[in-house]
């Protein structure tokens, strides 16, 4: 027998099965994570093929990119927990491919890999947004919270388990520890209940082209590709950065990289408690000028109490940029609901996974001191253009 309805409408099926999904989120930092963390143990910080690694996040984004497009079509006529069991089941089985690889084999195996695991990341993150669906309708911003501290939670962990264990296993055991993460989530959520996803078809080109006819979205899709390219570029190049420049250990490196993770996820949770009590504006300049700061000192220091104080001043920058930008206009999209997706986020994570590539490339040809200038840039881009929001939205006479 269905269980009855609460009081407040909700059906108890939907609370359990929320919960389980924004966990979810955790599987998912952990697959958006992996490519910055392994790269190390795959020996590319000993050698100067910087254009081969930016291939590889380029395989990874077009495989998140086709899995997003493919799963929003499939969600009307698949059942929920089907495409979640079958992304973490292909997340498993793709980290496993990826450990069975020689290490002098052609790059291109590995790239076939990548790109199945972006696949899977990205048939994840629909079906993972389309769970959490009923939580976001009682309490939006709670649940984009929590499902942020899961995310981050995820990248935190591939971090600290790849540094744990980057001297005391072989590489192929690494990867193999890394897939029973998803081979566990594949499991439990086979053995879970999902609500039907709502009957709401993904949008259309002509829907989409409608949404960039408005200057402030524009703003807001230019906003999010520069910013997500900035935390990606960082994520992603860190440890390589570290190694070539510094002369750390690969190990120490990921440490590293779990501070930056560490960082950006305590700035993002202090963000939520000083937006209602600091002037917009006053903490706008913080954090952008926290951030240039930042990536200059990672510019300039040749010691690790330099860069852990870059590292901090970066991450402590980069968390309240996002929460400012969504909180002054993305509640006005028409497709914001977790189930609906607009061409606005999809450009938003085409510029976090394009950014890496254009970087692997541009270090081939100036060295590797080049990944912390595009950080750099794109902040001063990132600034300027909430400035124009905020500007666009004054002289509209529209103050949310």
């Amino acid at each position: 027998m269905h269980p009855l309805p609460r009081r407040d409408g909700t059906d108890p099926v939907e609370l359990p099965s929320s919960s389980r999904a924004l966990s979810g989120f955790l599987l998912s930092g952990l697959l958006f994570g992996f490519l910055g963390a392994i790269l190390p143990a795959w020996g590319y910080h000993s050698t100067t093929e910087f254009g081969t690694v930016g291939n590889f996040f380029l395989a990874m984004g077009a495989g998140v990119v086709i899995g997003t497009d493919l799963a929003a079509r499939l969600l009307p006529r698949l059942p929920l927990i089907r495409l979640l069991t079958f992304s973490c089941f292909l997340a498993c089985a793709a980290l496993l491919y990826l450990g069975l690889i020689p290490p002098l084999a052609h790059p291109l195996w590995r790239a076939g890999g990548l790109l199945a695991l972006g696949f899977a990341a990205g048939s994840l993150n629909t079906a993972l947004f389309q769970a959490i669906a009923p939580a976001y309708d009682r309490d939006p911003a709670a649940t984009v919270n929590v499902g942020g501290i899961f995310f981050g939670l995820g990248c935190l962990l591939l971090a600290v388990l790849v540094a744990g264990t980057f001297y005391a296993y072989t590489l192929p055991s690494i990867l193999v520890l890394i897939a029973v993460i998803p081979g566990f989530f594949a499991v439990w959520y086979s053995r879970g209940t999902f609500p039907a996803p709502a009957a709401l078809p993904p949008p259309t080109l002509a829907q989409t082209l409608q949404d960039f006819r408005n200057f402030r979205a524009v703003l807001f899709a230019l906003l999010l590709f520069f910013q997500f390219g900035n935390e990606w570029s960082i994520a992603g190049w860190l440890p390589i950065f570290l190694i070539r420049r510094l002369g750390v250990s690969p190990s120490a490196s990921l440490v590293m990289l779990a501070m930056y993770w560490l960082f950006l996820l305590l700035g993002r949770l202090a963000a939520v408690g000083l937006l209602p009590r600091i002037r917009h504006g006053r903490l706008l300049v913080m954090s952008a000028g926290a951030a240039l700061f930042g990536c200059v000192i990672l510019l300039a220091t040749n010691n690790m109490p330099g860069a852990v104080v870059g590292l901090f001043l970066v991450g402590g920058g980069f968390a309240t940029i996002y929460p400012l930008a969504t909180e002054r206009i993305g509640h006005r999209f028409r497709y914001s609901h977790p189930a609906r997706f607009s061409g606005i986020f999809s450009l938003a994570l085409t510029g976090g996974m394009t950014a890496p590539w254009l970087l692997g490339h541009a270090a081939q040809i100036w060295g590797v001191g080049v990944v912390m200038g595009f950080p750099l840039i794109g902040t001063c881009l990132v600034f300027a253009l909430i400035l124009l929001i905020w500007l666009e939205a004054k002289l509209s006479g529209d103050a949310g």
